[in-house]
């Protein structure tokens, strides 16, 4: 009996295990990116376009800078992951990242980053059309990657603080995309970033040290004492205060800008006091709530930036 003809329709579907296979390699690539950093480096963008703009930026404008940020931070932490795959292969946070595991080589790790990096300066300079933005984005890039990663991490207990610097870039790019310029106000929105990073960062290393001293990164609490980790948290996060509010007559910010930027950083701030007394006393440490509350506390004055300009101007704390 004569088999049937095979036609288009009988070809069989991409199997289950194909399509699986393919969503962990995707899975795997975007894992390199580490896309929770990623989310706080917009938190930060938006709000600093709305700000620079006065209002909204424009839809265009605003998705644009977003998605080259995205494809920048992107580039950047896929470099850190290729050059850091010795040292995540020993920490037990990290033993599960792609280049550690296999399931994406090196070569195709660097080369991911590359692309990353190509795309995302094309991003800026062709479509969100700011000259300035794309030098920023390069720089931000240089400065994760060369500065941090290959100078800092592995050699000054102080790596997180100048190192972070790169973390605070996209403020900085999301001015420069609306304004194609800088001024002090994205300077002091840096500044907020920058000394929010060590009191957001060592809490995290305090949980993990053996893990750090491990690997033989010298982060501030492998070679110092938790007190003292402590005392300089306390010292960055009230500096930041400082700073945030000067924010208020500098870009004439309403009274509830001031007011949560004043509440949430005295919150923070005490955060970092209770983990001092807690080093003090020899209680358990508890750092990684303080690593959450950091979190919330920039999600809350970024926030309070992202809607101060649809306020009406009387509630401006200095108007002229």
């Amino acid at each position: 009996m004569p088999s049937p003809t095979t036609t288009p329709t009988d070809v069989p579907a991409p199997s289950v295990g194909r399509v699986i296979a393919a969503t962990r390699v995707i899975k795997a690539y975007v894992s390199l990116t580490k896309p929770r950093i990623i989310e706080l480096l917009l938190i930060t963008t938006l709000p600093t376009m709305v700000l620079a703009a006065e209002g909204w930026p424009g839809a265009w404008l605003m998705t644009a800078t977003l998605i080259g940020g995205t494809l920048s931070a992107g580039s950047a932490n896929a470099f850190n992951s290729y050059l850091d795959r010795d040292i995540d292969a020993v920490m037990k946070r990290t033993q599960g990242r792609p280049l550690v595991t296999g399931a994406v080589s090196a070569r195709a790790g660097i080369t991911f980053a590359w692309i990353l990096a190509a795309i995302s300066t094309a991003w800026f300079w062709w479509l969100v059309g700011s000259p300035l933005a794309t030098v920023l984005s390069v720089v931000a890039i240089l400065l994760y990657t060369v500065g941090y990663t290959m100078l800092l991490k592995r050699r000054t207990s102080q790596n997180i603080v100048w190192g972070g610097a790169a973390g605070c870039m996209p403020v900085l790019i999301g001015w420069a995309a609306v304004r194609e310029s800088l001024s002090w106000t994205p300077v002091v929105l840096f500044l907020i970033i920058f000394l929010w990073t060590p009191p957001h960062y060592w809490p995290l290393a305090l949980k993990f040290r053996k893990d750090y001293e491990h690997a033989e990164v010298p982060m501030l609490p492998v070679v110092a004492t938790p007190v003292k980790v402590a005392k300089e948290m306390i010292a960055y996060a009230t500096a930041m205060v400082v700073v945030s509010l000067a924010l208020v007559p500098l870009a004439s910010m309403s009274w509830i800008y001031a007011v949560l930027a004043l509440g949430f950083g005295v919150w923070f701030v005490g955060g970092c006091v209770a983990l001092y007394k807690r080093t003090m006393d020899g209680s358990k440490l508890r750092s990684m709530r303080l690593f959450r509350d950091s979190i919330m506390y920039l999600s809350v004055v970024f926030g309070a930036i992202l809607v101060d300009p649809f306020w009406p101007e009387s509630l401006a704390v200095w108007q002229g």
